[in-house]
């Protein structure tokens, strides 16, 4: 038995009952949230082709991708229409400079047609043909106006760019031990009100489920955040992590889940931000270095300094 378990953690009963904090009981050493914030959950037995998804994934995808995806779609659609103008006869077009059609001058004149630009140099004859060409034009038009309405969301969604610092520590505290991590804003904009949730998520050595525990902070929220925050979660006798070494939690396979939650005053909406530490990412006798400095008018963070720590002794672990 692990030192200082049976007095801090919960019994099987409530971890199965209640505590669960949606990631999951079963499962052996595993990550549940990504250092980026993403859950380590995966679905199977879905359909293979969900179209309720795709607006979803065209909004939340990284956007090089997204501009791939326009581009693609934009090429095979201008491909599928030039094929189709070449099935019907490129007879059934002509040009203003007399030339004869190929299919190239029929792939371009489907992507001036698709954006209606329509430069006039080669035009259909025959009803088939303006009909395919007017069918195409309202699929443009379509096309677009949805493509427009994806790039204004994805650009108008809030997203909080809050930088973690790489570990966390266990430093030095009031006399006794705490448990740390830094974050700040990595944009110029104000975000306000801004508060932290910290979850420990360990195995039950018992069961091998998972149980989660919510860790008490020093502080929950700050009103400004144009500096630096350092969380803390002091190690006293009634945290979870009291009387716990570093290999106590390396068998424990720990993990330290943080949900920051902040009101951004640009877009006047909530935003959130993840990460998670595993046991391994933690230093301890180590404590942050300042990443603050005063100027003659005005303070200076240096961003460079968040992951900046130095030697910190500690005192003995509280039981």
């Amino acid at each position: 038995m692990l030192r200082g378990m049976p007095l801090n953690l919960p019994s099987r009963r409530s971890a199965a009952s209640g505590d669960d904090l949606g990631l999951g009981l079963k499962g052996g050493p595993r990550r549940g949230v990504n250092k980026d914030g993403t859950f380590n959950v995966r679905r199977v037995g879905a359909p293979a082709f969900r179209p309720y998804e795709l607006y979803h994934q065209l909004i939340a995808m990284p956007l090089p991708r997204f501009f791939g995806v326009l581009v693609s779609g934009y090429v095979t659609a201008n491909l599928c229409f030039g094929s189709l103008y070449t099935l019907i006869g490129l007879e059934h077009f002509a040009k203003a400079s007399g030339a004869p059609m190929g299919f190239l001058d029929a792939f371009f004149f489907s992507a001036q047609t698709l954006t209606t630009v329509g430069y006039g140099h080669i035009y259909p004859i025959g009803t088939l043909s303006s009909v395919v060409a007017a069918v195409e034009s309202l699929v443009g038009l379509l096309a677009f106006a949805v493509a427009t309405g994806l790039l204004y969301g994805r650009f108008s969604r809030p997203h909080a760019r809050i930088l973690f610092s790489r570990h966390g520590v266990v430093a030095p505290f009031r006399g006794g031990r705490a448990f740390m991590f830094r974050i700040v804003n990595e944009r110029s904009n104000q975000l306000i009100e801004v508060e932290a949730n910290l979850t420990l998520s360990i195995l039950d050595p018992e069961t091998g489920d998972r149980r989660f525990h919510a860790l008490a902070l020093e502080r929950t929220r700050i009103n400004l955040f144009p500096s630096n925050w350092t969380v803390v979660h002091p190690i006293d006798g009634a945290s979870p992590l009291a009387g716990l070494g570093e290999a106590d939690l390396h068998a424990l396979d720990a993990e330290f889940i943080v949900l920051i939650k902040a009101f951004d005053d640009t877009f006047a909406q909530t935003v959130y931000a993840r990460s998670s530490y595993k046991a391994e990412e933690l230093a301890w006798g180590q404590r942050f270095v300042p990443m603050v400095a005063s100027g003659p008018s005005h303070s200076v963070v240096d961003l460079t300094l968040l992951d900046a720590t130095e030697a910190a002794p500690l005192p003995e672990p509280a039981s």
